[in-house]
């Protein structure tokens, strides 16, 4: 159900600052992740959101904070994915109006 991204580098991008950058991206159940070692975690702080995917597991959250504008709960990830979802553990996916190109 993954793939990975061909060799196109991504891209996560809000308020004009690039959050995430990486060629090593992973398309899962149509939503790209980002390796945690490409996510510059200056943008983010915790956040106290969880949901539960009965596929992938319990996401946490995060939300990002660019040139003093707030984006409540716009990353996600999953520390401990089931197994379905295991290439996808700790890797970061994006909404709530950050662009992936």
């Amino acid at each position: 159900m993954s793939e990975p991204a061909a060799t196109k580098t991504y891209k996560a991008v809000w308020n004009g600052v690039v959050l995430a950058e990486s060629a090593n991206a992973v398309k899962f159940a149509g939503q790209m992740y980002f390796p945690p070692d490409s996510v510059k975690v200056k943008f983010f702080q915790d956040s106290t959101k969880h949901t539960t995917c009965p596929f992938k597991g319990t996401a946490s959250y995060k939300t990002v904070k660019v040139k003093g504008q707030e984006n409540k709960d716009a990353a996600w990830y999953y520390p401990e994915p089931k197994d379905a979802a295991k290439q996808i553990a700790g890797y970061y996916a994006f909404w709530k109006g950050v662009k992936v190109e």
